[in-house]
């Protein structure tokens, strides 16, 4: 009987031996797979165009934006990505530091996603804010994060930004 348990423990090591070699050769599949839309790219040059305003989700949102220029298949092109966030709509209230008439959970929500978009600055995101929509919105330009640059028409910068070959991608 001794024999068949120490087959079986051999028989149960080749097993999970040929799982894990498997799993190996599989891996660099699984980490991007950006082979056919990375093809023949030197850079990523992006602009988001931000109108969500919902705190919560804006921090889910923004961990997937922030990885867009921190994935490996990004980083290991020929040359660094460029990234521009322009907020607009709803979206320029999470950048204000007034938490009057937000709820407790949404103030810790944008306290965070404040944190993240200071990480995101220091990375070398640039950071802009429609000033048209913080006067529509009613937030106090006083508010907004000193960490985002003001422009007249947020409009106006995605699309200068798309003529110069950033590619959008909209968040609304």
């Amino acid at each position: 009987m001794r024999e068949n348990a120490r087959w079986s423990r051999v028989r149960w090591v080749a097993r999970v031996l040929t799982v894990l070699v498997a799993t190996a050769a599989w891996a660099p599949v699984w980490a991007d797979g950006y082979d056919a839309a990375l093809k023949g790219v030197k850079r990523v040059d992006v602009v988001f165009d931000v109108s969500h305003g919902d705190p919560k989700s804006a921090n889910v949102i923004f961990w997937a934006v922030r990885d867009v220029y921190k994935s490996e298949a990004v980083t290991k092109l020929a040359e660094p990505a460029h990234a521009v966030i322009v907020f607009h709509g709803p979206a320029v209230k999470l950048l204000s530091s007034s938490r009057n008439e937000v709820v407790k959970d949404q103030a810790e929500a944008m306290d965070q996603f404040a944190a993240t978009l200071r990480e995101m600055k220091k990375d070398g995101v640039k950071l802009e804010v429609c000033m048209y929509a913080v006067k529509v919105m009613g937030v106090d330009p006083a508010t907004l994060m000193p960490e985002i640059d003001r422009v007249d028409n947020g409009f106006v910068s995605v699309a200068g930004y798309q003529l110069q070959g950033y590619a959008v991608v909209a968040i609304p």
